[in-house]
């Protein structure tokens, strides 16, 4: 399977940090599939976020950094991508959802009920409704199938997609999944938001304090977040592990 590592939207939060949105596009047999979207066309040409998040994230919003402009400019098709496999649905992860309509969209059970059917004020604060409002092909999966992958609960297959697994690691949002890509050369794991710097999973654990500060702020379940994480330390040297922030691990990808 060839995997593209791509960066679908850069933020310059306040204290000097650059964070990255690191997205996947792999070439599979039934077609390509995204692995997150970052921030959609609609925001760069638009500027549709609202304006405390503008200005607490303050995202680029580069029209090149989309995920449907970096898809052709290597050469494909937009509609060739017929699957996006989501960790979550938070704006920055999920925000090209309606560049690409036609696409089935895959993520945890629980994620797409705190998003779709929001029953507490913080899921209905954090979710913006108009990215699915053109309707979806959800494909949904709950973790209850008991099967793990390098020690941790997996489910697998996906629908079609058989290389691929959804990794369970709520915390910063309810049903937020790491995605598990076996390359044919090894597996990847795409950890989103379980982490944001990659001190974090360093043999001794660091991170700035701002960065923190701000995950442990918008965690829906911190504790959940924490353990998750310390559970990522353990993984087995050969899984290549990154998150979806850190532009030190998207560069690392692309060398």
């Amino acid at each position: 399977m060839k995997v593209h590592h791509l960066n679908c939207g850069t933020m310059r939060p306040p204290g000097g940090f650059t964070l990255v949105c690191h997205c996947l596009l792999l070439e599979t047999p039934r077609g390509l599939c995204l692995v997150d979207t970052g921030f959609g066309r609609g925001e760069a040409a638009f500027g549709a976020l609202p304006g405390y998040y503008r200005r607490l994230v303050r995202p680029a919003l580069a029209q090149e950094e989309s995920a449907h402009h970096q898809v052709t400019a290597l050469g494909h098709d937009p509609r060739d991508v017929r699957d996006i496999v989501v960790t979550h649905l938070d704006v920055d992860h999920a925000g090209g959802l309606r560049d690409f309509p036609w696409a089935r969209v895959h993520l945890h059970a629980a994620e797409h009920a705190a998003a779709t059917r929001p029953a507490r004020p913080a899921d209905r604060n954090r979710y913006r409704a108009r990215q699915w409002e053109h309707g979806v092909d959800w494909m949904t999966y709950d973790d209850r199938g008991g099967d793990t992958l390098f020690g941790l609960s997996a489910i697998r297959p996906l629908h079609d997609l058989p290389g691929l697994a959804l990794i369970p690691l709520a915390g910063h949002s309810r049903g937020h999944s790491g995605v598990a890509v076996d390359t044919g050369d090894g597996w990847l794991l795409h950890a989103g938001d379980a982490y944001w710097f990659h001190g974090e999973v360093a043999p001794r654990p660091h991170c700035p304090l701002a960065l923190s500060l701000t995950q442990r702020l918008i965690a829906d379940d911190h504790r959940a977040r924490t353990e998750n994480l310390s559970r990522l330390r353990d993984l087995p040297a050969e899984v290549r592990l990154f998150s979806a922030h850190d532009p030190h691990e998207l560069d690392l990808a692309l060398t």
